[in-house]
């Protein structure tokens, strides 16, 4: 397994002159709907046309600051949802970068549309998902982290729960349920995992937009992998930390064809990512695997009996 040096990351950065830390997103008492440009086609409901109220921050709290980070790459029918989603949280101390990998269809009019109430982003050609992740967290400043794709986007309210159970539970890692939206049917469906323990951690179960972790347990995207990235990370850096699940939906995902968990075309690539998570110099083979399913069977028997899930 070869992981990139953040460090490395940065300094290209401070060479190409990006002052660090970034901008925090500017701040508004009466929220900052009515300053955005208007979303495209009209839309309305969350959020297009509402925001979470800036009332819900405590001024007496100090509020850790939250990064998030954008991996973008031609998803302009959704990306600008995606940017609303985080802006309209109305979170009081937020760093945004988006990382594009030189999108060719109108995904940079509309950065530049946001540019004023983004931190930093760039248009250039990368090496995939996985180093556009990286070079965005190489350049954070956060206390709290979180990613997010260009084609999903967080829900009303999101990183004020997230927040406060960060400052309430002391934890290191807080996760959420989702959502699953269907374009072409307009439906929702809802995403719950049972409680994320180390001994089931081998069994993919988070959502990854649902997902939030302190600055101090970071590590980097493993850049090889082209679909199981994230799963992969969560076997290195939720292993023994303090977990948090927050029994609601945080996130929406858009099912579509070409995203990778449904895209047929990237079978192959889920198999390659497969055999190298599992190889010997990755995190091997898991011997006790088939005793791990059968025990987790038992555990979603139990929570379904017991009406949990």
């Amino acid at each position: 397994m070869n992981l990139p040096d953040l460090h490395k990351y940065r300094s290209e950065f401070e060479k190409e002159g990006v002052q660090l830390p970034l901008p925090i997103i500017p701040d508004s008492s009466t929220g900052l709907m009515a300053g955005l440009p208007l979303p495209a086609n009209a839309q309305s409901g969350w959020p297009f046309t509402e925001e979470t109220s800036s009332l819900l921050y405590d001024p007496s709290i100090s509020w850790p600051k939250i990064t998030i980070v954008t991996p973008s790459f031609n998803q302009d029918r959704f990306i600008e949802q995606t940017i609303r989603s985080v802006l309209l949280q109305n979170y009081p101390n937020l760093e945004y970068i988006i990382m594009d990998g030189g999108s060719t269809d109108s995904t940079v009019d509309t950065l530049k549309k946001y540019e004023p109430w983004i931190s930093h982003w760039q248009t250039k050609q990368d090496k995939g998902q996985g180093q556009a992740i990286n070079m965005g967290f190489s350049i954070a400043s956060g206390a709290i982290y979180g990613w997010i794709n260009s084609d999903d986007y967080y829900l009303k309210d999101t990183f004020i729960q997230v927040a406060k159970t960060f400052l309430k539970k002391k934890a290191e890692f807080v996760y959420g349920y989702g959502l699953n939206f269907i374009p072409a049917t307009k439906r929702y469906e809802l995403s719950r995992m049972l409680p994320h323990t180390d001994y089931f951690i081998k069994i993919p179960s988070l959502i990854q937009p649902s997902t939030f972790w302190l600055s101090t347990i970071h590590q980097p995207i493993w850049e090889e992998l082209h679909c199981a990235l994230d799963f992969e990370l969560w076997l290195r850096l939720v292993k023994g930390k303090r977990r948090v699940m927050i029994r609601k939906s945080l996130s929406v995902a858009h099912i579509h064809d070409s995203a990778k968990t449904f895209d047929l075309k990237m079978k192959s690539h889920w198999e390659e990512d497969h055999f190298k998570i599992w190889s010997e110099d990755a995190h091997g083979r898991v011997y006790e695997w088939k005793k791990i399913v059968f025990f987790n069977r038992i555990r979603i028997n139990i929570y379904k009996i017991l009406g949990l899930i």
